[in-house]
C-alpha cells in the first residue's frame, strides 16, 4: 500500500498555515458565531487537559501529575498546604490547583480557509455539548454527511459579572463540507495536541525551578494566599483569562 499523497498534501498545507500566522486555537468572539465539531478518527471530540496558572510569573502550563501521571513537585507541594490546614495554607493551594479545561477540533463557518482549530472551553460549555450529543433527536452531530451546526452566542448578559458561552443546534442538519475532497482535507487538518501544548509542557524538574523561584519571590506568594477570586460556574473569570493568553502565546 502506497503514501496517499492528498493526505500528504493537506498534512503539509495545515502546516504550512500555522506557520503563516494562523492560530491552531478559536475562541469565540463577543456576539454570535457558527462553528461544527469536527469528527476524529478515536471518536471522542473532547479532549481533557489540566493547567496550572498561578504560579508566579510563569505562563499557564500543563500539570504533569494529572495529566501525564509523572512525578510533579507543584502537585506534591499543594499536598503539603492543605495538609497543613491553615487558612493562608488551604487558600494558596487552591489556588495553585490545576484547572479542567476541554478541547474539541472546530471549524469556523465563513472562516473555513483557516481550516480546523482547537475550541478550549470550560465545564459549563462542555456539560452543554455532552447532553447535546446524548440527545437522540440530534445523532451525531459531528457527521461530515448529516451533522449539526452550533450557533455560540458569546457575550456579557446584563447584570452578569462575565461572560458566558450560549450554545444552540441549528434546526437543519448540513454537510461538514460541499466536496467529500474538501472533508478530507479538513479532516487531515486537525492540529495535534502534542504539537500544539508542546510548549505548554515541563518536566518535573523545570516545574521545580519554577516552584523553587516561586517561593523565593514572597511578593508572588503572597499575592497568591491573598488572592480573592472566585472560580464559579461562569465561562470566563482570572483563570479563563490566563488560559486565553496561554492560547494566545
Amino acid at each position: 500500500m502506497g503514501i496517499d499523497l492528498a493526505k500528504m498534501k493537506a498534512k503539509r498545507e495545515a502546516l504550512e498555515s500555522r506557520g503563516n500566522g494562523k492560530s491552531a486555537f478559536w475562541r469565540p468572539e463577543d456576539g454570535e458565531q457558527t462553528i461544527r465539531l469536527v469528527p476524529t478518527a478515536d471518536g471522542d471530540p473532547f479532549k481533557e487537559f489540566w493547567f496550572h496558572y498561578n504560579l508566579g510569573k510563569n505562563p499557564g502550563f500543563l500539570s504533569p501529575k494529572k495529566n501525564f501521571g509523572e512525578d510533579d513537585p507543584l502537585n506534591d507541594f499543594i499536598r503539603q498546604l492543605y495538609k497543613d490546614g491553615s487558612e493562608d495554607s488551604v487558600k494558596m493551594a487552591k489556588n495553585l490547583n490545576a484547572r479542567q479545561r476541554f478541547f474539541s477540533p472546530v471549524i469556523v463557518r465563513g472562516e473555513e480557509d483557516q481550516g480546523v482549530r482547537l475550541w478550549g472551553y470550560g465545564k459549563t460549555a462542555y456539560k452543554e455539548l455532552l447532553n447535546l450529543v446524548l440527545n437522540p433527536e440530534y445523532g451525531d452531530i459531528t457527521d461530515v454527511d448529516d451533522g449539526t451546526d452550533l450557533v455560540i452566542n458569546y457575550g456579557k448578559p446584563a447584570g452578569a459579572q462575565f461572560p458566558q458561552t450560549a450554545i444552540t443546534p441549528r434546526r437543519k442538519n448540513t454537510p461538514l463540507m460541499a466536496s467529500k475532497e474538501e472533508v478530507n482535507n479538513m479532516l487531515e487538518s486537525i492540529p495535534e495536541y502534542d504539537q500544539v501544548f508542546e510548549s505548554a509542557r515541563k518536566s518535573p524538574d523545570e516545574v521545580q525551578n519554577m516552584l523553587d523561584e516561586f517561593l523565593l519571590n514572597e511578593d508572588d506568594a503572597e499575592e497568591v494566599s491573598s488572592e480573592t477570586t472566585k472560580y464559579n460556574n461562569t465561562e470566563t473569570s482570572a483563570v479563563d483569562k490566563a488560559f486565553e493568553e496561554l492560547l494566545a502565546s
